[in-house]
């Protein structure tokens, strides 16, 4: 696998502000920052999705987006925090390594989270349900 933007952060390529660093996991602040305190926590081998990840390593990832949410909350003191996985280009992933947002949240900071409904009756909810079920 080529690198990533995160290994080469791990390996002094490109410099960053850490703010954890783990054995498996590390932390650092985002270049873009939307707000201050926008901080990225990544497992520090690439593994493209957080779904090519095994169960432990997800789990530790957010242990420790839990504890850098609650340093940023009382660094920072947001209204609001958002904590934001995506998987895939079509789902808005942007680098192929697999990570979390930590992002302090403003009224009116730009950042627009918004899907159509589509409300689909019980049973075709409960169809969806019994499919996963099957498949996990």
């Amino acid at each position: 696998m080529q690198p990533t933007v995160f290994t080469r952060i791990l390996a002094g390529e490109i410099p960053a502000a850490l703010v954890y660093r783990g054995e498996r996991i590390f932390a650092f602040m985002d270049a873009g920052q939307l707000n201050p305190g926008h901080v990225l926590v990544a497992p520090c081998e690439a593994y493209p999705t957080l779904l090519d990840m095994d169960e432990d390593l997800a789990a530790e990832l957010m242990r420790v987006s839990h504890r850098v949410a609650r340093a940023v909350q009382e660094a920072f003191q947001p209204p609001g925090m958002m904590l934001l996985q995506a998987n895939g280009v079509a789902g808005g992933q942007t680098v192929p390594h697999a990570h979390i947002h930590v992002l302090p949240r403003h009224e009116d900071d730009g950042v627009g989270l918004v899907w159509p409904r589509k409300n689909p009756d019980m049973a075709v909810l409960e169809a969806y349900a019994a499919r996963i079920r099957m498949a996990g």
